[in-house]
């Protein structure tokens, strides 16, 4: 099959809580008429973008498009999950137009992209672009950067001392892996920190990248889709924090993730509540899910990260569907499971 006969896959990448879900979903409701297989992956056992997704379902994307892997990174088990989810999909009649794979916030897009070099798909798909969205007000406030000058004293005191950053070297690789950066949440900042935000970004983008700004994930499908950039051949230009330090290892040691079951609450703002106390008080990189309450025959999505929450109500409980709230918390290694479980409960 030739190049311009391949399928085209894109892959959004972006760190948690970016708005990758809220981008992908802005693209499934406005898709050109354009079919559209959805690959979601989530760090954690149980997935609530695909529900999330599910719950949007649109002409362009039914349910039965939307292909969940919530048992692990996606860039850790490519031989094992990508590669027969793919397979399944070319295998279907009709073909989609365009297959969009929304990558963990924890991911590194690299090794994936390679995988489209494996011979059970290289002839048949083509990575179009690789998509990071970028959590603007995040990186305004240097949630992704160190204090240099505070680093460089720590170690002259003792340079034993290890100040790897693995939020901030995966935020980077994800940057650098980008053939086009969507600076999300530009609604929340002014139009001088937008362009602070855009030279801080472009420091670790490959050459020649585009960078846009949105807001609540509003892009037109013809910017995110169609960029023809063939990925898996330059992919080798855009190596991983570990690949260019000689090592080949990507694991997740320092990032841990847990459901916290959570009962029904009697309004949206007692449930806020819980989750502003969680967000003071632990260090929670994302806290996702949803919560049945009391009254309302729909489902609380609640968002949180940073120090940021949204919730609003998305699609009614099913018939025999437990009414059972179940909050996905992501935080790094030694967060306190116990403690939050606890203070979601109430």
């Amino acid at each position: 099959m030739t190049a311009s006969h391949k399928i085209p896959a894109t892959v959004v990448t972006g760190f948690l809580g970016a708005g990758k879900t809220t981008l992908v979903r802005h693209l499934l409701q406005n898709a050109g008429g354009r079919r559209i297989a959805l690959i979601v992956n989530e760090f954690g056992d149980v997935g609530i973008d695909g529900e999330v997704l599910r719950a949007c379902a649109s002409e362009a994307c039914s349910e039965d498009d939307i292909v969940e892997l919530a048992n692990g990174c996606i860039c850790c088990t490519v031989a094992d999950d990508f590669i027969p989810t793919m397979e399944k999909i070319l295998a279907r009649s009709p073909q989609p137009d365009h297959i969009v794979i929304e990558t963990s916030g924890l991911a590194l897009p690299q090794p994936l992209v390679k995988a489209f070099r494996w011979p059970e798909i290289a002839t048949r798909v083509t990575v179009d672009g690789v998509v990071t969205v970028v959590d603007g007000p995040a990186v305004r406030d240097g949630r992704f950067a160190h204090d240099e000058a505070a680093v460089a004293a720590q170690r002259a005191a003792d340079p034993n001392v290890d100040h790897d950053d693995p939020i901030e070297e995966l935020f980077e690789d994800q940057v650098r892996s980008a053939d086009l950066l969507v600076l999300h949440k530009a609604d929340l900042m002014a139009d001088g920190e937008i362009a602070a935000v855009k030279a801080d970004i472009l420091q670790h983008a490959s050459e020649g990248v585009r960078v846009v700004s949105a807001a609540n994930g509003a892009l037109p499908a013809d910017v995110l889709l169609g960029l023809k950039s063939g990925v898996e051949d330059k992919i080798d230009g855009r190596p991983t924090t570990h690949e260019m330090e000689g090592e080949e290892q990507h694991d997740h040691d320092d990032f841990d993730s847990f459901v916290a079951d959570t009962p029904e609450v009697a309004d949206a703002a007692e449930l806020e509540a819980r989750v502003r106390a969680v967000l003071d008080a632990h260090d929670v990189l994302r806290l996702k899910g949803f919560v049945p309450v009391a009254g309302k025959s729909a489902r609380l999505v609640v968002q949180a990260v940073g120090a940021r929450i949204e919730t609003y109500f998305d699609r009614p409980w099913r018939d025999g569907e437990a009414r059972l709230g179940r909050l996905v918390v992501i935080g790094e290694r030694g967060i306190a499971r116990d403690a939050i479980s606890a203070a979601l409960k109430g």
